[in-house]
Parts: structure tokens; sequence; C-alpha cells
């Protein structure tokens, strides 16, 4: 079931209805489990390490036990990766957390894509958590927890989050389109799980670029749009087209540059899987190949993870 957030005049669906409880989170049952236990022992550790992909409620979950801990907006600060650029910025919350809460018990810091802080500033977190004082807490939230020097991590209790399947994402893609009064034909849903890579923001992304469209070819059209779904069918012929040099290829990607690396590589390894599951017995060794080099995500790596994806199957030598 979906709820309604907190400011209902948002025109962004995931902002509109992002949970606000932890009931009313979707898809994350192992996850809401974890963080129920510790809210009803009265037991929430004083650093969470909240780690997943893009858009399946890091943040959310995090901002729930921001709540939970009642702590007074004045005593509440969340930083992206944008604004810790490095060890400064950590001085600055260790000046800080010797100050007692100006509006509450505790003070909370929820610090998202926290594996950005560099090597310096990540000791220097380091040093906070072994002597933070009692009323403080930290909240990290990571898509690639590993780039966190092992002593962090070691620190945290780490809740992990997962790409949603496909029964959730239409789960809640049909319950904003009934909050919102409005008819989303099935193969519009469908389509919208296919491409949104299990992330509920993604989902209603796509949902809100569509539900003022008058019909299902319409809705249908600027899904495949928004997903880069042209331009990875494209690099993804090539791929396939005997003679391909790099050049073509180079070109095809430049034209690319503004799409979702990731995106782009999980339709490609749709269209991959289709050809080594055809009856096309010559596209096997490519279909392989192409399944190989696309197999790790591109979260981090972005356009430089599908470039070399992509130079790496051109010369594969068969």
């Amino acid at each position: 079931m979906v709820r309604k957030g907190e400011d209902n005049s948002m025109n962004e669906l995931y902002k509109k209805y992002r949970p606000t409880l932890l009931k009313h989170v979707v898809g994350q049952p192992q996850a809401v489990s974890m963080l129920k236990q510790m809210i009803k022992k009265d037991k929430i550790p004083h650093t969470l390490l909240f780690s997943g992909p893009s858009g399946c409620g890091k943040t959310t979950l995090a901002r729930i036990i921001v709540r939970k801990l009642k702590c007074g907006k004045f005593d509440y600060t969340e930083m992206n990766n944008a604004d810790l650029r490095g060890i400064d910025e950590v001085r600055k919350i260790r000046n800080r957390i010797t100050q007692s809460p100006i509006s509450g018990k505790v003070r909370v810091w929820l610090i998202d894509e926290a594996h950005k802080l560099t090597n310096d500033a990540q000791n220097a977190f380091l040093k906070m958590l072994e002597d933070t004082p009692s009323y403080v807490y930290f909240l990290l939230a990571t898509t690639d927890p590993h780039k966190l020097i092992p002593t962090i991590r070691t620190r945290c209790t780490e809740i992990s989050v997962r790409p949603l399947n496909e029964k959730n994402i239409a789960q809640l893609v049909k319950s904003v389109s009934e909050l919102e009064k409005v008819k989303i034909p099935e193969d519009v849903i469908e389509k919208i799980c296919d491409n949104c890579s299990g992330s509920a923001r993604k989902a209603l992304v796509y949902l809100n670029q569509i539900i003022d469209l008058e019909n299902e070819t319409e809705m249908m059209e600027a899904i495949s749009k928004a997903t880069g779904e042209v331009e990875a069918i494209k690099i993804a012929r090539a791929l396939f087209r005997q003679g391909v040099t790099w050049n073509e290829m180079r070109d095809i990607l430049i034209e690319c540059k503004e799409e979702d690396p990731e995106q782009m590589r999980y339709m490609i390894l749709g269209y991959a899987r289709s050809v080594l599951l055809s009856k096309n017995e010559k596209s096997w060794p490519k279909a392989f190949s192409v399944l190989f080099n696309f197999s790790d995500d591109f979260y981090t790596s972005k356009h430089a993870g599908l470039a070399m994806a992509c130079y790496s199957v051109l010369n594969n030598k068969e």
C-alpha cells in the first residue's frame, strides 16, 4: 500500500509518495524487519550504513529512522557528495558533535553517497566514530559500500536494500495511479517494470512522464524515449553487426552521452539474452561475449564502463 508523503503539493510523484512510515515501504522486507526490531528494542545503533542501488529506498529508510529518533530540525543535517568534498567538511562535523542538541535529545547526520569521501576524509570520519557522544547518530547511504575503508564498515550496522522485483514495481505503479485517479494500461505498466531496473524512484519518474498522456501508444513511445531504449538498441545492433569498427561504435556512444549508461546496460543485456536463446547458432558466441562484458553494473564507472564494455566485445576474437 502506498501513502502520500509529507508534501502532497509536489509534482514529482516519487517525492509526493515517498513513504514516511516503515509499514508503507515497498519491496524491502528484510531491511524493514531489521529496523523494526531495532525500534522495538529501543536499540537503534549510533552508526547505520544503508547500502544498495539508487532509487530503492536507502534515503527513505534513513529519514524514517530520523523521525523515530525524534531529532529536531535544528539538530538534523543531511549532506550529499556535493557537500562533502573532503576532510575539511568532516572536521566541521567533528567540531559540531561536541555541541549539545538544540531542540531535542539527539543530533543526526545523514551522509549520502558516503563512498565518495576522500580517503583522508574517511580516516578523519573514522576517528569520530571511535569517540562519538551518546546523543550523536550517523546515517550513511551509499551505492558502493566497498569503497568505504573496512574500519568504517566494521563500525556500522549495515542495512542492505535490493532492487524491487517486477511484482513490487507493478504494485507501486498501480497504487500511485489509483491515488492520482488515472488508468494506466497493463502493457504500459509492464514496460515500466521492464525498464526501471528495480528502482522505485525510476518507476515513478517514468509514470510522471506519461500520466497526462491520452493513449497507450503515446505512453509507450514516451517511455522508450525516456529510457534511452532507441539508443540502447543502436548499440546492441552495432555490437552484433559484422565488421563494425571502433570509429563507428564511438560515434554511437557519443550520441548516447545524455542517456543513463546503467539503464542502457540493462537493455543491451536483454537484447543479448534474446539472441543467445534464439536459433541463430552463429550469433551465440557474440551474445555470450556481450553478456559477459556487460555483467558488471555501471553505477560507478558510468559512461566509461559502457565504452569499455563495447570496446571489449568488438575486440574479442571469437
